[in-house]
């Protein structure tokens, strides 16, 4: 089952990682047909990855509360809105994203087993939602049974990685 899950998250990576792939040959590039000395590209270079860097550290955690809310919702309903989560993550103001997501969650906590599972769950939907909608059935099957396999330290760091790469994604 591990093997599966390892499987999953490989092409899932690799669907992610295109996208990334061309900004950073497009900026580089961009840099050196500019006609800079290898100095100025280097300055360059760090430059764009400092500023995304940070960019993207803000937009991890808020990723991450969409992910939670996203599938909570789908699965509990108390929000009657159907949200996308490209939505949740651009327009909805962080605070009532949070307030929403204490709702749905009810009792169970940020750090509950729960809202882990929800949260993977969202994030997969998103990484998957470009995929026909009986693969991406399918693809969700597969997802649901590797993480009711996977221990809380694997759920969580498989967490951690699909929304680093989703909230690439989402840089703007």
């Amino acid at each position: 089952m591990k093997i599966l899950l390892k499987l999953l998250l490989i092409t899932l990576a690799c669907c992610a990682l295109p996208s990334q792939a061309w900004w950073l040959v497009s900026a580089n590039s961009a840099s050196s047909s500019a006609g800079g000395s290898a100095t100025d590209i280097k300055a360059h270079n760090d430059l764009l990855k400092k500023r995304f860097s940070k960019q993207h550290q803000q937009l991890i955690p808020i990723v991450a509360v969409a992910d939670i809310f996203f599938s909570c919702n789908q699965a509990r309903q108390t929000d009657k809105a159907n949200y996308s989560l490209h939505f949740l993550i651009n327009q909805m103001d962080k605070n009532t994203l949070a307030e929403k997501l204490g709702n749905c969650l009810g009792e169970d906590t940020m750090q509950s087993e729960v809202a882990l599972n929800f949260g993977l769950f969202g994030c997969f939907h998103e990484q998957l939602s470009h995929l026909p909608k009986a693969e991406n059935e399918q693809k969700m099957k597969l997802v649901k049974q590797a993480v009711s396999s996977l221990s809380h330290e694997e759920r969580k760091k498989s967490f951690t990685q699909c929304v680093t790469e989703q909230s690439i994604h989402y840089l703007k």
